[in-house]
């Protein structure tokens, strides 16, 4: 009987595993990133577009995050939002940089997030603090 209770518990913890806890891609949430200066909005530009680096299953900003994104994801022209699609539930490191003109700088910021598997289906907005 010990044996068979053990079993099922061990079944359980995979199940509970695999019901969607683990970050990545081929969800179906996404992420609406607003990279702000001073609560400024920085919109995309020809010459500069926003740019989205997304880690999975992280919590802190990796050494190189421009290099080591498993996904990234660009801005739209004209658009003060980027669009990360297609999410699971899980934990997220969401990293972004783009140009503010007021100052003629790259700005760049990230959080760590986590995507709650009520929201698993959802548009999550996410306003992004960035600095020079």
């Amino acid at each position: 009987m010990k044996g068979k209770l053990f079993l099922a518990g061990a079944t359980l913890s995979v199940a509970m595993g695999a019901f969607g806890c683990k970050a990545g891609d081929g969800g179906n949430a996404t992420l609406v990133v607003s990279p702000k200066h001073h609560s400024v909005p920085i919109v995309s530009t020809a010459n500069y577009k926003d740019s989205v680096f997304v880690f999975f299953n992280e919590e802190e900003l990796p050494a190189n995050p421009t290099i080591s994104a498993d996904m990234i994801v660009v801005g739209t022209v004209g658009e003060s939002h980027v669009h990360v699609e297609g999410l699971k539930a899980g934990k997220y490191y969401i990293y972004a940089t783009g140009w503010d003109p007021q100052i003629n700088e790259r700005v760049d910021g990230g959080l760590a997030i986590k995507i709650k598997y009520s929201e698993r289906k959802d548009e999550i907005n996410l306003d992004l603090p960035v600095v020079e």
